[in-house]
């Protein structure tokens, strides 16, 4: 994406592709007045900023193309910090794309995935935390996601690994004073002191590496493994949970060979449903065989299990396994028709997948075991992600090695490495310190609406 730093102006389809009722097209550059101008035969002149007018857009040759509102945002004061005009028109596939070929045509460049928004990082307008957010605006499915998305539009995230650095940086500077005066040493006390200050930010660094499986629930949703014996019901039971018919559901056991994996919002969380080939005991059959190997192993990796169990039936000894991180939800389906005695005593939700019965229960369960009250305290709640994870591990280590090496009074050119490794790390996150590769993973991921012509 260098073309970036060359001042050309950028066009695309700001919307997703497909027919709508409206559909945006954006322009950004020095040059978008002026393609603007060209595409509306001179009326774009007279646009008043952040004011939509109507305006035709022609072809070259004068033949209409469609009828738009005109918006006009003069630099700085745009998305991009640069001159920007979009123009929202019918949001017709070939509508769209003729649009989009007029302003091309007119002097554009066709912006690459994320060209957008990555102009506004560059520009100042919001740093990389912010520009990651938007992203995850868009592929929000729960409101917790939704607002721990805005919260991180906001700014949160950058802004604490911003006080981390400073905090770091503070101590660096006495360290680095040290070295510049290498006939004064630091003193023990002296010493811890400083580390007593790094301990703060050790902590607080520790705190955000917490939030990493908040994150990834949130973004991806809770791996959740639907198990049991053959024909127990455990279709019935995604399908009911998707809210539409997925998997096929026979009274024949052994139907579902292998896995089938939906993602679906059950009481406000995200769940990532993977429904799995009945267990039993033995199997002549190879293909039945190898989806239970399957299924084990997607049960292994859970980290919810839903146990499915006939509700006519003995209620099985279920065995618990203290050491096991996973959660667990029994679940005894078919309670329409006819429960066991024994599971009257048994701590197992009863549902009924064919009426519905029970599963306001589940869903209850289902919220307290994500803990959903953790993502409703405060207003500056963070959840990081996979990069801001790593980030803050390197972090967490270089700052840890700084600390050990000033409780035993070692080098302190040592020290000062490892401090500045800790900042370069955090500023990684909010894009302080950066690489053309890390910008181009990063923003390659923002696709919404860049149709290719």
């Amino acid at each position: 994406m260098s073309h970036l730093l060359t001042g050309e102006s950028i066009a695309a389809i700001a919307t997703a592709p497909g027919s709508a009722a409206v559909g945006l097209l954006r322009i950004s550059g020095p040059d978008a007045l002026r393609i603007a101008v060209a595409m509306t035969k001179g009326k774009a002149e007279k646009a008043i900023p952040r004011t939509a007018m109507l305006c035709l857009v022609f072809e070259a040759d004068g033949s209409l193309i469609d009828e738009t509102l005109l918006t006009f945002f003069p630099a700085p004061r745009s998305y991009t910090g640069e001159m920007t005009c979009e123009f929202a028109g019918h949001g017709g596939v070939l509508v769209m794309r003729r649009l989009l070929q007029r302003a091309l045509a007119c002097g554009a460049r066709s912006a690459e995935p994320g060209e957008f928004t990555r102009q506004a990082f560059l520009n100042g307008k919001l740093d990389l935390t912010q520009a990651e957010a938007i992203m995850d605006l868009i592929s929000a499915r729960t409101d917790q996601a939704l607002h721990a998305a805005h919260q991180q539009r906001q700014g949160h995230l950058g802004h604490k690994t911003e006080t981390l650095r400073d905090a770091i940086l503070e101590t660096l500077a006495h360290v680095e004073a040290y070295i510049d005066f290498p006939d004064e040493d630091i003193s023990p006390d002296v010493g811890h002191a400083l580390v007593k200050r790094l301990q703060g930010a050790a902590s607080d660094l520790q705190s955000m590496l917490a939030t990493a499986g908040r994150g990834r629930i949130l973004r991806e949703g809770i791996r959740t493994v639907i198990s049991g014996a053959p024909n127990t019901g455990k279709s019935s039971l995604l399908n009911r949970l998707l809210g539409f018919d997925r998997a096929i559901v026979s009274n024949i056991a052994g139907t579902t060979r292998d896995t089938l994996e939906e993602s679906a919002n059950v009481g406000g969380v995200l769940l990532r449903l993977i429904d799995t080939a009945g267990i039993r005991d033995h199997t002549s059959d190879p293909i039945e065989a190898e989806g239970m190997r399957r299924s084990s192993t997607e049960r292994a990796q859970a980290d919810l299990i839903l146990s499915v169990y006939d509700a006519s039936m003995p209620a099985p000894q279920v065995s618990h396994d203290t050491e096991s991180t996973q959660e667990r939800i029994i679940l005894a389906n078919k309670a329409d028709l006819g429960v066991h005695p024994s599971w009257l005593e048994h701590q197992a939700i009863q549902i009924s997948c064919s009426t519905g019965d029970g599963f306001d229960t589940l869903e209850a369960h289902i919220r307290d075991i994500a803990q959903m009250q953790e993502f409703d305290a405060g207003a500056s709640m963070i959840a990081i992600n996979a990069r801001h994870q790593d980030c803050l591990e390197r972090a967490r280590q270089a700052l840890g090695s700084a600390m050990a090496l000033l409780e035993a009074q070692a080098d302190l050119t040592l020290t000062s490495i490892e401090l500045r490794e800790a900042m370069d790390a955090l500023g990684e996150i909010a894009g302080k310190i950066d690489t053309e590769d890390l910008l181009g993973v990063i923003f390659s991921r923002f696709c919404i609406g860049k149709w290719r012509i």
